[in-house]
């Protein structure tokens, strides 16, 4: 039996494929890298920046994000303080940076205050002179987090689209994922967005809550559409160490693939299209902003906490922790740090040729447009067949069609992308995951 074979007899669940490689991956380095000596040899003309908030009302019970519920007082004030800080040093090493998109996220950026928030658009635009009015920009929010007052800030900066975690509509199942959530916040969260006329609004809900069903989770895709929201992102649920479900003795089967494949069939009769195995977006919805970005070949510039930054060859961040106190820790050694440190990267990985290849074609099978092979080889000077022969393998299994210019994944290899991400990891990067002290 191969190792996918054996991979496949087991849960279609292995682990969320979304950035290769995992921050689990990461370790000091060495010694510190300068920026300017990691980016010189970088094309710097389409970049994504990401702004990393690590601070909630609450902690899900599912969440295994770098955050902080319930910060004190002046935690955040102190935060945007070294945020600003950073993004000077950060500028001040790199001053030539294009910036093609822009996301903020956490965490809850909507945790803040708006006084805060504005503090939050004067750094962009004061030391960074970007500002999200110039550039697609997406804003990561929660209903219990939302007011009118933040929606108009928010709005009135030109922020294009707002992504809120709803996880379900039936207060009974996001109880039993750890979220102490109203249906009536989020009716009202949805107005807000909605009646301020943000182009796009995106919704996330997860399958796999304990007592959840079918129908129940049909309910929350239809309540969902009621609003015609322009994404939707459905997410499994998984169990992690240190989270709130992860200290619970719970079994978790097949039955999520029986919901996932509910909504999958149930937006696609709707008017949506499947981008990935978690994100649909409606056909008719009009994209804002064009952009030149590309997830494959360009780098991204990540500020705060927890943001991860990645070149072709060097990803790094700030350490990477779970658990509260792990999580405290390390925003407060990012508080004390002086303004010089910002100009290195201290924390990350090294990829090397295959690594970065193994990174091309993850971020390439995963979606539905599956991987160019021309642009492979445009890219590495090899045909990626020749690479990853075990490729072949996914064909076999009915789980890719590969011909001459493609390799796209069958619904049923889609479906299994948490399988399929996993099974192209290097032994390097899975002893370093598996190796990792999580906190």
């Amino acid at each position: 039996m191969t190792h996918l074979q054996t991979l496949l007899a087991e849960t279609p669940y292995l682990a969320y494929s979304y950035a290769y490689p995992h921050k689990s991956a990461y370790r000091p380095f060495a010694r510190p890298l300068p920026l300017q000596q990691i980016w010189d040899p970088e094309d710097r003309t389409d970049l994504s920046l990401y702004i990393h908030l690590p601070f909630c009302e609450y902690r899900c019970g599912f969440c295994n994000l770098f955050t902080l519920s319930n910060p004190q007082d002046d935690l955040a004030t102190q935060y945007l303080q070294q945020l600003r800080i950073e993004a000077r040093q950060v500028r001040n090493r790199l001053p030539d940076f294009h910036f093609s998109q822009l996301a903020i996220g956490g965490g809850t950026p909507t945790y803040l205050e708006p006084n805060e928030l504005a503090q939050l658009f004067d750094i962009l635009q004061k030391e960074l002179n970007t500002s999200p009015a110039q550039l697609p920009c997406s804003l990561e929010a929660s209903p219990a987090t939302l007011t009118a007052e933040k929606v108009a800030l928010i709005h009135n900066q030109g922020i294009d689209r707002i992504s809120l975690g709803i996880q379900s509509f039936d207060e009974q199942e996001a109880l039993s994922i750890g979220r102490p959530q109203k249906r009536r916040e989020i009716l009202e969260a949805l107005e807000l967005v909605r009646n301020v006329g943000i182009p796009t609004l995106n919704l996330d809900l997860i399958y796999g809550a304990d007592g959840q069903t079918v129908d129940s989770f049909r309910d929350s895709l239809q309540q969902a559409l009621t609003f015609q929201p322009e994404e939707l992102y459905l997410y499994p649920l998984y169990v992690r160490p240190l989270t709130g479900l992860g200290r619970k003795p719970q079994q978790w089967d097949d039955h999520r693939l029986t919901l996932y494949r509910t909504g999958r069939d149930f937006l696609l009769e709707r008017g949506y299209t499947q981008h990935s195995l978690r994100m649909f977006r409606r056909t008719d919805a009009i994209q804002p902003h064009n952009t030149q970005y590309c997830c494959q070949t360009d780098g991204m510039i990540g500020m705060g906490c927890g943001a991860r930054s990645y070149t072709s060859r060097i990803h790094y961040s700030s350490e990477y922790a779970v658990g509260r106190n792990g999580v405290a820790a390390i925003i407060a050694h990012y508080l004390e740090q002086e303004p010089e440190s910002f100009a290195s990267a201290h924390y990350g990985v090294e990829l090397d040729r295959e690594e970065q290849q193994r990174r091309f074609l993850i971020m390439s099978l995963l979606q539905t447009t599956g991987l160019s092979r021309d642009f492979y080889a445009r890219t590495f000077g090899g045909d990626v067949l020749s690479h990853f022969p075990d490729l072949r393998e996914l064909a076999e299994h009915g789980l890719a069609r590969i011909t001459a210019d493609t390799i796209i994944l069958t619904p049923a290899g889609l479906e299994r992308s948490d399988t399929i991400g996993p099974w192209l990891y290097s032994e390097q990067v899975l002893q370093r995951m598996e190796t990792f002290q999580c906190h």
